[in-house]
């Protein structure tokens, strides 16, 4: 569908810059909370990751000792007895180059200064974290974030052997990832079913937080169904499961337990500054991913190409009263399309800036969130039908996803 390509459209999409950069909620981005796992250089002091917060707030200790006992007054020595011994540390490297800034290219930096060497200069950046063994013959989960772009991976066992891994794949959407080790008759996790949760439900995190191997910590489950704009990782494809039980940074890919010692969760993120709110991919949303990266080593996630906002009265009326966003919106419920990425699926349905989507496949919307998970819903090359608003008058769009761009191709070099 060929787009107009009048003055005033023109005005509107440069005045839009302006104006919407106030209210992006992208499905392209990068997250503000803590993932629970570390990097560190080998050549300064512990050195983060630049998505990681430099001060990752120390969760609620261990609430076991105040918690009412149940029937059996050993459930959570048993549940850790069940699948302590499959979980395992993951400590991974990986070496970092970093190019000379561009203003030593400067002619009039070199005028000065005189000519300095184009030397790449390397370090090498650890990362430790936690995972659990799925098959008898070395399959593991943990997070990508964990042993992504990693040159080495080593996997401890509870009982202390090292073993080297082998990444299978990783998908930084969902955070999940794949090791393989070469080994056979190893223990093994139950999986639980994430899906029936229920916030009161008990909580049992295993893992090794800040160094400190086989840490086990209790709480509840808090709440389920935690979309990743509200855990600050809007760039993540995944609806969290909060708990109160303590995760720290070391904790990533360790495995969230219910009372029954079955696998409900993995545990992610935390948020800086805050205490008792911590963070696990549901167990059902990990198995479906890592099924896909064990058979093809990546993940296509369904794609639109739009930078959205949820609509709200603020947000019209701020916009309303803008004089240089030269729109007038009555609406005060659906998802604003902010920004149309060029070439991108939605580019190629005809969907533009200021449309507002009301219902996909005939399921009205009104969270931007509602957006994402149809999208995710949906298959590479399916098709959703977009009912939006546009300037006052309704159209029905027609779309087909694409596959979700690679890091390479959305930042070409």
């Amino acid at each position: 569908m060929t787009k107009p390509t009048d003055n005033r459209s023109n005005k509107r999409t440069s005045q839009w810059h302006k104006s919407a950069s106030y209210f992006l909620l992208p499905l392209l981005g990068a997250g503000v909370a803590t993932l629970a796992g570390q990097w560190f250089s080998s050549e300064a002091p512990r050195e983060t990751l630049s998505r990681l917060t430099e001060q990752p707030a120390l969760a609620q200790a261990s609430r076991s000792g105040a918690i009412a006992a149940t029937v059996d007054p050993n459930f959570i020595v048993n549940a850790v007895d069940r699948t302590g011994p499959a979980v395992v540390r993951i400590n991974s490297s990986r070496t970092v180059r970093s190019q000379r800034p561009a203003i030593f290219n400067d002619p009039f930096f070199r005028e000065f200064f005189g000519e300095v060497p184009n030397q790449p200069r390397t370090r090498v950046e650890r990362g430790t974290g936690s995972g659990f063994i799925i098959k008898s013959d070395g399959l593991i989960l943990t997070n990508a974030h964990v042993v992504e772009g990693a040159d080495t991976v080593t996997v401890t066992l509870k009982d202390g052997r090292e073993i080297s891994g082998r990444v299978l794949g990783t998908d930084s959407l969902t955070d999940v990832a794949v090791v393989k080790v070469s080994e056979n008759n190893l223990p093994t996790v139950a999986m639980g079913n994430s899906d029936s949760l229920r916030p009161g439900e008990w909580a049992i995190a295993i893992g090794n937080p800040l160094g400190l191997d086989n840490t086990v910590t209790v709480g509840i489950i808090s709440a389920t169904g935690r979309r990743s704009a509200e855990v600050r990782v809007p760039d993540k494809r995944v609806n969290f499961i909060q708990t109160d039980a303590a995760i720290n940074p070391g904790n990533s890919g360790g495995p969230l337990l219910n009372q029954r010692g079955e696998v409900v969760g993995m545990n992610t993120a935390i948020i800086g500054g805050a205490q008792g709110l911590g963070f696990a991919i549901p167990i059902n949303t990990a198995q479906r991913i890592a099924d896909q990266l064990i058979a093809n080593g990546k993940v296509d996630h369904p794609y639109l190409g739009v930078q959205m906002a949820t609509l709200t009265p603020e947000i019209r009326d701020r916009l309303n009263q803008d004089p240089e966003s030269n729109i007038n919106i009555t609406d005060s419920e659906g998802v604003l399309i902010v920004r149309v990425m060029p070439n991108s699926p939605a580019a190629r349905a005809g969907l533009r800036q200021g449309d507002i989507i009301k219902a996909i496949d005939g399921r009205p919307i009104k969270e931007a969130d509602q957006v994402t998970q149809a999208v995710e819903r949906s298959s590479v090359g399916g098709r959703l039908q977009l009912q939006v608003k546009r300037e006052g008058r309704n159209l029905d769009l027609a779309v087909s996803p694409g596959a979700f761009p690679t890091q390479s191709a959305q930042n070409p070099r």
